[in-house]
């Protein structure tokens, strides 16, 4: 399932970046470091990121669009500070989260994306039929109109991409995309990933979908200890694990 996509000429770029959660406590409060101090520059068609949970792989991607700020050092996507000008970085970054239902606000497939393409497409009849073109695109056009809870979970990760590739964005970064899937439609989003025009940056615990990319980033307790080729990055998280 290597990717067939053009090389994106986009650019994300991690420099020095550190993130920090502060919780209050009886005596005060713990802080706990999520990231430090990674840097990395990413240009690559597909970028995985593997790690244990907790290690700050979501973390990670999770800067690239402004879900979370760094607390210290900078987040670039095509040249755009993402902490300065979320606004700019969002227009060129979409996200899919592990659990579809978290994103999926409207009742039905149709209507959700409907909803994403509300600001580009006035004509309600040329939104709607641009919907059922997409949600046909990525093979779910026959559950245009059930119920998002009526489909299946590959269906509503299928449903979810569809509707934040609607927006046309540069970059697409997925967390954890195969967790709630079946074998069937692991195998199934794997083909949609690569043949999918978008850079995409993804979080995964799947190392076969790993394997897919093009470059593995390996994070562990908040750091990047390996950076390179998918066959050898999986070799050290397996026996970076292994060592546990």
């Amino acid at each position: 399932f290597r990717s067939r996509a053009r090389r994106p000429a986009v650019t994300v770029r991690f420099d020095a970046v550190s993130v920090a959660v502060r919780t209050p406590t009886a005596s005060g409060e713990t802080v706990r470091t999520l990231l430090d101090g990674v840097s990395a520059t990413l240009t690559e068609a597909r970028v995985a990121v593997i790690g244990a949970n907790g290690s700050g792989k979501s973390t990670l991607l999770r800067l690239v669009n402004g879900l979370m700020t760094p607390a210290s050092g900078r987040v670039e996507v095509d040249g755009v500070d993402v902490a300065r000008d979320p606004r700019a970085a969002r227009a060129r970054v979409g996200f899919v989260f592990t659990d579809p239902l978290g994103q999926l606000v409207m009742p039905t497939p149709a209507e959700d994306v409907e909803l994403s393409l509300r600001r580009t497409i006035r004509d309600r009849g040329a939104r709607r039929a641009r919907a059922l073109e997409l949600l046909d695109a990525r093979g779910v056009g026959h559950v245009a109109d059930s119920s998002i809870y009526d489909i299946s979970g590959g269906e509503r990760q299928l449903v979810a991409l569809a509707s934040v590739l609607a927006v046309e964005p540069s970059v697409l970064v997925l967390d954890e995309p195969t967790t709630l899937l079946d074998l069937r439609n692991r195998l199934a989003l794997r083909r949609v990933i690569a043949e999918l025009p978008q850079q995409i940056l993804l979080a995964t615990h799947d190392l076969e979908l790993a394997a897919d990319a093009d470059r593995v980033l390996v994070v562990d307790d908040g750091r990047l200890v390996f950076d390179g080729a998918p066959d050898v990055a999986v070799a050290h998280y397996e026996q970076l694990m292994g060592a546990r």
